[in-house]
């Protein structure tokens, strides 16, 4: 069994439209049990509804004893899997083969053509045109099944329970519930919290007798922590790593989520941060998209109008958490690691980072840079800039009042889904923008599934099966249809109808090429979440005007120094 996409959806819904009009509007007419019984079965899939023998013959249209028989026709042909409800073996549900969802949204396909070509206008021809010999059609780039069910269903008491943060990605997760509970043969439930609750949780969950979660979504840079306060388990440890297809990830994510060369997680989203600009502004200004601080400055400066309501840039200023993390990556920008990192080739070393001994660079000429950069971006910036976080620096570009803002890939459905926003079809997206000492680069974010150290053990071997349904090409590419903006994998970039939905899938995969997804900007050092809530609180004050930047900045550096001298337990 496979999960149902909105284009095979969109199909059945309609073609089942049709056979009901057909029957109720010409006569004489014969039904079609095959395809009633057919289209019954991939819109229950769809929904998430269970299907039994008895009501597949019942969708039939034909008599119960000719129904029978239609039905066991199809099963002959390998085009429905049976999957047993109850131990005795006497009830079973009734799912779509992989064979059926294939052929069936290759067909989907093929009216969603046809019916382009048939009832679209003039200008629409040369839109059909590109669909037809484009996307899917296009030589040498494999379309990604729909996610096939699990051999056997999962048997986890009260479900697959899993912790995750409240963004769009796991939302889009929570909304294929259904779908995806009938690919595992188990309940799912997910618990969703913000990012500093998220990472309280996950640490007082490590300390219980056992587990309350299956899994659990970690940040990037928790993972240092994570590990080395037992909240994780390595890989290695529960499963053969090799199932997981480690060469798809893109190599900045899957390095993330190792940790002394270990793998501890799996990645769930892959999601840069990028410089959102506003296409149509700099078009009609005749300015070019700003690759350069001194650019953005520039540009946001040209476009500063607040009497007007319109304003430079927006991005993370808000105390504590969110500033942090803007300060980190800005400092990247001017090439400056946040701890003595030993430069390597195309970056930093943040691949051995359990060695520890580091010094934070806070003090640097180069972390100054970046702090007087952030003061200068507060005079084009909107009025509460110093409140603003994740989602608060994209509401305003999304509505038409900033020009340009810093924000993950995963925060693009605000503008891309949503047509009544003024940035719909209007957004490029660029890596950050460097300083004179750093180059291009897209400061890699999201989250990795792990396995908790307090798992029972009877769950173990259940819950590596979920994690590989999770973060499989397929699910990842359903994941994308839905509304995501996130591929932690180049073959989910690479498929035709992913890159059809928005041009981050492909820009993504062209940035991990070019080796400017980068995670060294936020080592995943143990006391990394310390530094962060440091320098988010220090250079907030700067912000504000109370404290000058070296000062806050040397202030700043004395209590890393004080978190790093200090053992992590």
């Amino acid at each position: 069994m496979m999960a149902a996409t909105p284009e095979l959806s969109r199909v059945v819904t309609f073609l089942q439209d049709i056979l009901l009009e057909i029957d109720n509007s010409v006569e004489p007419t014969t039904p079609n049990p095959h395809l009633n019984m057919i289209l019954h079965l991939l819109n229950s899939h769809a929904e998430g509804r269970i299907v039994s023998p008895s009501s597949m013959v019942a969708a039939s249209g034909v008599p119960y004893a000719t129904g029978t028989r239609k039905l066991a026709e199809i099963m002959e042909t390998g085009l429905i899997e049976q999957r047993h409800r109850t131990k005795s073996g006497r009830s079973f549900s009734l799912h779509p083969s992989p064979t059926l969802l294939q052929s069936f949204n290759q067909f989907a396909d093929r009216i969603d053509r046809i019916a382009r070509a048939t009832y679209g206008n003039v200008e629409q021809s040369t839109e059909a045109k590109d669909y037809y010999f484009g996307g899917s059609y296009q030589p040498g780039q494999a379309l990604i099944p729909p996610p096939s069910a699990l051999p056997s269903s999962l048997k986890l008491s009260g479900g697959l329970r899993i912790l995750v943060h409240g963004d769009p990605t796991f939302m889009v997760m929570e909304n294929l519930k259904r779908q995806f509970e009938q690919i595992i043969g188990n309940d799912i439930s997910q618990r969703a919290f913000s990012i500093d609750r998220l990472r309280e949780e996950a640490l007082r969950n490590a300390t219980r007798a056992k587990s309350r979660y299956d899994l659990i979504a970690v940040d990037l840079p928790w993972l240092g922590e994570f590990v080395a306060k037992g909240v994780v388990r390595p890989l290695a440890e529960v499963m053969n790593v090799d199932r997981l297809d480690p060469s798809d990830f893109h190599t900045a994510g899957w390095r993330a989520a190792h940790w002394n060369g270990v793998p501890y997680g799996v990645p769930s989203q892959t999601t840069p941060e990028m410089m959102f600009y506003r296409k149509d502004w700099f078009a009609e200004a005749g300015l070019q998209p700003p690759a350069t601080t001194d650019d953005v400055i520039a540009a946001a400066k040209h476009f500063h109008d607040p009497r007007h309501g319109r304003y430079g840039v927006a991005w993370n200023a808000a105390r504590g958490t969110a500033l942090g993390h803007t300060f980190i990556m800005t400092c990247a920008d001017f090439g400056q690691p946040i701890v003595d990192l030993p430069e390597i080739a195309g970056g930093f070393d943040a691949d051995h980072l359990d060695r520890g001994g580091f010094r934070p660079m806070l003090d640097s000429a180069n972390a100054l840079a970046a702090a007087e950069y952030l003061v200068e971006l507060m005079e084009y910036s909107p009025p509460d800039i110093l409140s603003m976080s994740w989602y608060e620096r994209v509401r305003p570009y999304a509505n038409g009042s900033v020009a340009m803002a810093y924000g993950y890939t995963l925060l693009a459905p605000y503008f891309e889904l949503d047509q009544t926003c003024s940035a719909h079809g209007n957004t490029g997206y660029l890596p950050h923008p460097h300083g004179p000492s750093g180059v291009p680069i897209a400061p890699v974010g999201g989250y990795v599934l792990c396995i908790p150290t307090n798992l029972a053990e009877e769950r173990l071997s259940d819950a590596v099966e979920g994690l590989i349904a999770f973060t499989s090409p397929a699910a990842q590419k359903l994941y994308a249809q839905n509304g995501s903006r996130t591929a932690p994998r180049y073959s989910v970039g690479a498929d035709p109808e992913v890159r059809r939905l928005s041009p981050i899938f492909e820009l993504v995969d062209q940035m991990s090429w070019r080796d400017e997804l980068q995670f060294w900007p936020r080592p995943p050092i143990p006391q990394i979440s310390d530094i962060i809530s440091i320098c988010g609180t220090e250079l907030h004050d700067m912000l504000r005007g109370i404290t000058r930047p070296a000062d806050a900045l040397a202030r700043a550096q004395e209590r890393a120094e004080a978190v790093l001298r200090q053992s992590v337990t």
